[in-house]
């Protein structure tokens, strides 16, 4: 499985447990502001439990992007060695977005989520009944708002993707059809329209 690389905005976002992260095919690096002097332990903890799969890198300057900027500089050097790895920023900050969709350009792939517990791979990873891979599926598309997929082809690919390209072309299959069979998508030609639960 490829390498998720997690990068943490802790200006920005503190998560309460990195537990849904102690696995092999994640990497951790939390950047702390210059100013920020303490960790909580239990934050602490988690990160020495993870060895040398997590580290922090200290910000030394003040101004109001210099944190974004090192996240964005250490991805550049990390997925100029490892091209294949996922990128997954913590951070409300929405600056990040148009780094990211230019990534995307790059074939490099990467996403934002606001809290370590909405990273996608953490609960795809974790998932293993089609019930649980269906209520992933349904809150990303209850999250993308007017951004669903259109066609069969982008939902098909979009649900590979969600799942880091790893699914069997049998699974994907039987993923879309039960999308049908609950009403959720509907198909017209290769066009598709939602009907997502509340």
């Amino acid at each position: 499985m490829r390498t998720n690389y997690v990068l943490i905005d802790y200006e920005n976002v503190r998560p309460d447990t990195l537990t849904v992260l102690d696995k092999e095919h994640f990497k951790v690096i939390v950047f702390i502001g210059a100013n920020q002097a303490k960790i909580p332990f239990e934050m602490a903890s988690a990160m020495q439990r993870m060895g040398d799969r997590a580290k922090y890198i200290k910000i030394t300057g003040n101004g109001s992007n210099a944190l974004d900027f090192h996240i964005a500089f250490y991805i550049g050097q990390i997925a100029t060695q490892e091209p294949q790895a996922y990128f997954h920023i913590v951070s409300k900050d929405t600056g990040f977005d148009p780094l990211i969709q230019h990534l995307k350009t790059r074939k490099i792939l990467a996403c934002r989520s606001l809290d370590v517990a909405k990273i996608r791979t953490a609960k795809v990873t974790d998932s293993k009944s089609p019930s649980e891979k269906m209520a992933i599926i349904v809150t990303n598309l209850q999250q993308r708002g007017a951004g669903k997929p259109r066609t069969v082809k982008t939902l098909s690919n979009s649900i590979n993707s969600l799942f880091q390209g790893q699914l069997p072309e049998q699974d994907l299959s039987l993923l879309l059809d039960e999308l049908q069979k609950q009403g959720i998508v509907t198909t017209h030609g290769t066009r598709v329209s939602y009907v997502l639960p509340a």
